[in-house]
């Protein structure tokens, strides 16, 4: 197929790209560059640098050649960010969005995967199902949720076949390339930069959560695990034009017991300094990604925390400075 991956310079898009490359797809990259890297994306791969926000390039570039699919990674991630600038968020997670929704229609574009996220529930103590009550806590994780009913206007009113895929920290390296963010604000290289001595500690935003030691707990997914999610997705939007999936490891671990496990990895110690609560976090929210397994054959294949962590400790002791 061609392919069409906006924010493929990005973690989690570069990743996928480099996946579709080897498995025989034609990919041309769409990516502004605010916060990927362009040594991230594939040398296979054609590039084209533009803002989804950009109508006249983002037209160009997708009327340049007939593509069979679009695979959205572009959009702000930082939940905490989104709850203090709101409008941010709208404008390119949303906005933007809807502006590539219609431009993939005009193309002619019959498949579209949207990376999604789990933020999309409410908060529960029991593993998130695709039936869990939706309810968003924060403005990344509604503009999310947005984009998805969108989606379903567009599927019903212009045949546009979508699946979503619903997962939370995507984590872990793959052969030569890890997460690098700047400024960074995900939870594990965040610990990692403490261990390598370039932060001066790890911060704990909450222990009075009704968990078992008072801190959030999250879902990890290991990036190559997420990666075949997707492309087993792609193949399935031949059959189906609408497909809903939770992406994550079924286990739950605490901010606590990752900085633990962080120090076990990397032999360092790492000063921890515990904060208030942040407005946006959820208390628990770990994904049931039993449907994917039934349907799509998916299943996780690095799902050992410590061996997440390993891959990640690896590759940003090899690269200090991440792309720099």
């Amino acid at each position: 197929m061609n392919i069409f991956v906006t924010g493929g310079a990005g973690y989690i898009g570069s990743a996928t790209a480099d996946a579709l490359v080897k498995a025989g797809h034609n990919v041309t990259v769409y990516d502004s560059l605010i916060t990927g890297h362009r040594e991230s994306v594939p040398a296979e791969a054609a590039f084209v640098q533009g803002d989804l926000a950009d109508s006249h390039s983002l037209a160009l570039a997708l009327t340049s050649q007939k593509f069979d699919a679009v695979m959205h990674f572009a959009a702000f991630i930082e939940a905490g960010e989104s709850m203090k600038d709101p409008g941010k968020f709208f404008r390119n997670n949303l906005v933007n969005s809807l502006s590539l929704m219609d431009m993939a229609v005009r193309a002619g574009v019959k498949r579209f995967v949207f990376s999604s996220t789990a933020a999309v529930y409410q908060s529960s103590e029991e593993p998130l199902s695709e039936e869990s009550p939706l309810g968003p806590t924060n403005t990344y994780g509604y503009t999310k949720l947005a984009v998805e009913q969108s989606l379903d206007w567009y599927r019903q009113i212009h045949g546009l076949h979508f699946a979503a895929l619903r997962y939370f920290n995507a984590c872990g390296a793959r052969p030569g390339h890890g997460e690098a963010h700047q400024p960074e604000s995900h939870l594990i290289p965040r610990v990692i930069q403490v261990a390598l001595g370039q932060a001066e500690a790890a911060y704990i935003f909450g222990t009075d959560y009704p968990t078992p030691d008072g801190t959030c707990i999250r879902d990890y997914v290991h990036i190559l695990d997420l990666v075949s999610a997707h492309l087993l997705a792609l193949e399935a939007l031949g059959e189906h034009d609408k497909l809903v999936y939770n992406v994550g490891s079924g286990n739950g671990y605490s901010v606590r017991e990752v900085i633990e496990a962080t120090q076990q990895v990397s032999g360092a110690d790492i000063k921890v300094v515990e904060s208030p609560r942040r407005p946006g976090d959820s208390a628990r929210l770990v994904a049931s990604s039993e449907k994917i397994r039934r349907e799509l054959g998916w299943k996780p294949q690095h799902d050992n925390l410590h061996d997440i962590l390993g891959s990640a400790w690896a590759w940003h002791k090899n690269n200090p400075k991440g792309y720099a």
